[in-house]
């Protein structure tokens, strides 16, 4: 083989490779290393982690949902399509149509996919609700078997068991039909599980189990460490995080994250949407998932805004029509190791450039919700004499304002500062309309 064609092959080769990354969201730029600028590739460069999303398969034709399905995610969970009553509608009658659609469209992307749920006291189909005792166990089991051996080889991950604990405060679990079978039912549903499905892994998914503080929290902690230390097969225990407005958030969720971790099972965050998608909740919560070894990725429930069974509080990362929310950056930003995916293009060493004259950027962070109103606090940067504007939906109304100097004029507010700083707050009435939520339209450096 002479040198010149040795040449062509090897570059041939460099090119291949540089398209092979962009196609699996990397900007592979010269003289500089990958950035990744999806989700998904983001999280796989953080030592193989995943980010991914709830997806239903009724969305499947709708291609401004898999545009950014496919673009943004490496791992996939079933929204509803695995569930007991979709896949065992009769009993020993199993339908799968719809949950292979998922598998196929996510394995055919290279995703993986995570199995929802296999027991659960939700969503059970009216002939299970009628069974108890003996009769309720042996389905449960064949159950499991039939449907895990269905999806052998397909599903990297299932959650075996699902909200199996009570929120009554005390740690115990929940009264269900399930329990009623007798206390050792969730572990019977893992060794048969692992009995159909021996290469997947088996986690225990449940909510309000994120501050490390929670009755609840201990209580599962409590059954995993039982578990492990009996041999009971479990691999991993999934919080579901749902949020509400930043507010829940919990201070020592990295605490939650380490302490089962360091049991020898690995965390997942299984199901994350946070009322109006604040950014410094959504990058603590990765920035906590980072931190921790066996936390192995993030998954949120939904796509967009309008595919949330939240959708009026407006908690994913992206809009309802698919633009990327500020929260969709931060996250990207946190999962590339604080560096925007972006900055890439800008070579070390040039000038940047500064901000225009007369501007400045005002952002915005859901505060406390409650019933009837919830508080907003809004940051601005790059000026200390300025004037924001800020839009609220009508009938909402504000209501009490602080460290700032506003004027309300209906469902317009214009603020400047009062020598308080940079950080104004409100609370707005929401007045039959708890889904509109107030919006930045002006900041003006003077």
């Amino acid at each position: 083989m002479n040198r010149r064609s040795t040449r062509l092959k090897r570059s041939a080769l460099v090119l291949s490779a540089a398209g092979m990354l962009v196609a699996a969201g990397f900007a592979v730029l010269p003289g500089s290393a990958s950035a990744a600028t999806t989700l998904g590739a983001s999280a796989a460069a953080r030592d193989g982690r995943f980010f991914g999303t709830a997806v239903a398969a009724s969305r499947l034709s709708d291609t401004a949902y898999t545009t950014i399905l496919d673009r943004e995610f490496n791992a996939v969970t079933p929204e509803n399509e695995m569930k007991i009553d979709a896949t065992e509608p009769n009993q020993n009658q199993f339908s799968y149509t719809n949950a292979d659609r998922i598998v196929s469209h996510a394995r055919g992307l290279g995703m993986q996919v995570r199995g929802h749920t296999l027991a659960w006291h939700s969503q059970q189909p009216g002939w299970m609700q009628s069974l108890s005792g003996t009769a309720l166990r042996n389905a449960m089991i064949n159950h499991i078997t039939q449907v895990a051996t269905h999806f052998r080889g397909q599903v990297t991950w299932w959650d075996v068991v699902n909200e199996a604990y009570s929120d009554a405060g005390d740690g115990s679990r929940r009264d269900s039909n399930l329990q009623r079978t007798g206390n050792d039912w969730i572990e019977v549903a893992f060794r048969t599980a692992r009995a159909a499905d021996p290469d997947a892994k088996l986690c225990y998914n449940d909510y309000n189990t994120d501050n490390w503080s929670a009755a609840k929290t201990q209580g599962v902690y409590r059954m995993v460490q039982d578990f492990k230390s009996r041999g009971v097969p479990i691999d991993c225990v999934g919080l579901q995080s749902h949020f509400t407005g930043g507010s829940s958030y919990p201070s020592n969720y990295r605490t939650t994250l380490s302490s089962f971790a360091a049991l020898g099972v690995d965390v997942h965050i299984t199901e994350l949407d946070i009322t109006n998608a604040p950014t410094a909740a959504y990058t603590n919560v990765t920035n906590d998932c980072l931190a921790v070894a066996r936390c192995k990725g993030i998954t949120v429930w939904g796509i967009r805004d309008s595919d949330s069974w939240r959708s009026g509080e407006s908690p994913l990362l992206f809009t309802s029509s698919g633009g990327k929310k500020a929260a969709y950056t931060s996250v990207l930003t946190a999962l590339n190791n604080g560096t925007s995916p972006t900055s890439p293009t800008t070579p070390p060493g040039s000038p940047t450039t500064p901000p225009p004259a007369g501007s400045c950027t005002a952002s915005i962070t859901p505060g406390t919700v409650w019933g009837d109103r919830y508080n907003t606090s809004v940051t601005v940067s790059g000026a200390t004499s300025w004037t924001v504007t800020v839009a609220i939906t009508s009938p909402q109304q504000v209501t009490t304002t602080w460290s700032a100097a506003f004027t309300n004029a209906g469902t317009t507010l214009t603020v400047k500062p009062n020598g308080s700083g940079n950080t104004f707050g409100f609370t707005t009435m929401t007045n039959g309309n708890s889904s509109a939520r107030p919006r930045v339209t002006g900041c003006t450096a003077s």
